[in-house]
């Protein structure tokens, strides 16, 4: 396959949209990883889920392959998951495109050295409203529109809004 092509699969693979964030590409939302070729000449595209059982992995592998499919190149997709995802991997252009929706992007993840405590205590999070910038808002329910998400309400404007959580 020709450098040209390989390229141009890396462009087309960076414009698949994430089914439960379409604001965002797949590329800015850190999962997609190494576009290659192989051996027969079929498109190999890594891909690390946001966490283990996302429920729309398999919409991404076939979004890939239906996109790549369709400029009339053989596609399969390979899971990575190691290094694991992270939400530090959502570029700056995706945070700003959560927020433009009105979801709120993740700080910082947190660092573990070492086993993760089990805390079944409820999750602080420094959290802004991403309708009216406050910080002053109150945690509604550790479960949002997906499980990656948890849904706060913004007590400045009392808007409901979707918070990414930090993993």
């Amino acid at each position: 396959m020709a450098t040209g092509t390989l390229e141009h699969a890396r462009a087309l693979a960076a414009t698949v949209t994430d089914p439960e964030l379409p604001m965002l590409t797949l590329a800015d939302l850190g999962v997609l990883g190494e576009v290659a070729v192989d051996e027969t000449g079929t498109v190999v595209v890594a891909l690390t889920p946001t966490y283990s059982g996302c429920p729309a992995m398999a919409t991404m592998r076939d979004d890939l392959v239906r996109t790549l499919g369709e400029a009339g190149l053989r596609a399969r997709v390979r899971v990575v998951l190691d290094p694991p995802w992270s939400s530090d991997r959502i570029t700056p252009a995706g945070r700003a495109a959560l927020a433009a929706a009105g979801i709120s992007p993740p700080g910082p993840a947190p660092r573990h050295d070492g086993p993760v405590p089990l805390t079944l205590a409820p999750v602080r999070r420094r959290v802004t409203c991403p309708r009216c910038g406050s910080a002053d808002a109150g945690l509604t329910s550790e479960f949002g529109s997906t499980a990656c998400k948890a849904l706060y309400r913004c007590n400045a404007c009392l808007e409901p809004f979707d918070h990414v959580k930090e993993i």
